[in-house]
């Protein structure tokens, strides 16, 4: 089960860390979005939201300080999830694809969320 446990980590902490490069390789475009949706500072909240994407995936990743990684994918997911992906005030044309967005960071959420039951240290953790 330590292995199985390693290889979600694995998968989940990338998956983060690609979201991660993802906002800094397109920040602009990303903060256009974000602007769009009237979102204040956008480049500044493009680029924060990308830094606590970094600190979740390397803390899920390695297993190293989890209850800190936990937190920053949940401060990104919990205003990102209402703010840009309110899909019950989207343009009906948009409506369905923010609903799967939204859907998406809710299960996202709780994954990460779940992670909080593991007690520490994670096996097979990185300073462990």
């Amino acid at each position: 089960m330590e292995i199985l446990f390693l290889v979600g980590r694995i998968v989940f902490g990338l998956y983060l860390l690609y979201n991660a490069y993802n906002h800094f390789r397109n920040l602009d475009g990303l903060a256009g979005y974000a602007a769009m949706k009237g979102i204040p500072a956008p480049q500044a909240m493009t680029a924060l939201s990308g830094l606590l994407l970094v600190v979740g995936g390397a803390s899920i990743l390695s297993g190293f300080e989890p209850v800190v990684g936990v937190g920053a994918v949940a401060l990104f997911l919990v205003p990102v999830t209402l703010m840009m992906h309110a899909f019950w005030a989207a343009p009906a044309e948009m409506a369905g694809m923010e609903k799967v967005q939204f859907m998406k960071n809710a299960a996202l959420l709780g994954a990460a969320l779940m992670l909080l039951a593991i007690p520490q240290p994670w096996p097979l953790a990185l300073g462990r």
